[in-house]
């Protein structure tokens, strides 16, 4: 089936988030605007994921769990799953090799756990911003042990990306997929970036309601389900 998605959403978990951003918000918003799965990848954390699953069910829209995980080097990583418990898996290995450094929420933000009914039932204490002790070439064999697909997130921006920290997208860091802005130059990506063989996936990167986009992106899926969407990342991909 063809399904339009967006694999890079931030909830009121990522201390960048909007207080908006909620599990029902994120979920409905994702319904009026067209599409038919998201991912939900708050910065080094899948505590909000399991809400906005339950709220997906519900309402009619795929929910991957997902993480945007920041490496050591400081290069984040979309990291997709197919269902909370290997995705909450995953989050419990970031959060035992990662620092704790207590977030401070009047100055990068509050860090909410919600359930599906948007209610608060916890705060993340640590800052989730800081890089993990995760390298590079470590991430994507580690989230595929968690039985997921991991890709260099938005490779067209001068921070936080594999482009940005190491200047190209090294083979190790090539399988098969690599994400991009909404408002990139695919051609001029491709003109400057060792990107033969590698498809870009285009999401929104959204931290309010507002910066969600409209249905513009499709993947065929053999399913409507997080395993589908896993599994045709996990197909395409160069092995």
């Amino acid at each position: 089936m063809r399904a339009a998605y967006d694999f890079h959403l931030h909830s009121c978990l990522s201390p960048c988030g909007d207080a908006d951003m909620t599990p029902n918000n994120i979920v409905n918003m994702a319904k009026l605007l067209g599409l038919d799965v998201i991912a939900l990848t708050d910065h080094n954390s899948c505590r909000n994921c399991e809400a906005a699953v339950e709220v997906g069910k519900q309402v009619g829209v795929c929910v991957v769990p997902g993480m945007e995980l920041s490496t050591s080097e400081d290069i984040h990583v979309v990291c997709l799953f197919p269902d909370t418990e290997k995705a909450m898996a995953f989050s419990r290995y970031v959060r035992e090799h990662t620092a704790h450094i207590a977030n401070r929420p009047e100055v990068y933000g509050a860090q909410q756990v919600l359930n599906s009914s948007d209610e608060c039932i916890g705060e993340e204490a640590d800052l989730l911003l800081l890089a993990t002790e995760i390298g590079i070439e470590q991430a994507f064999d580690l989230v595929k042990s968690h039985g997921g697909f991991a890709y260099p997130a938005h490779i067209d921006r001068d921070s936080y990306s594999v482009t940005a920290v190491l200047g190209d997208l090294p083979p190790e860091c090539n399988h098969g997929f690599a994400e991009m802005s909404y408002d990139a130059d695919e051609s001029a990506l491709r003109a400057l970036y060792s990107l033969e063989g590698v498809e870009l996936i285009q999401s929104s990167d959204a931290h309010y309601l507002e910066n969600m986009k409209e249905a513009t992106n499709y993947i065929e899926l053999e399913a409507l389900t997080p395993q589908a969407v896993v599994n045709y990342f996990a197909q395409r991909a160069k092995n």
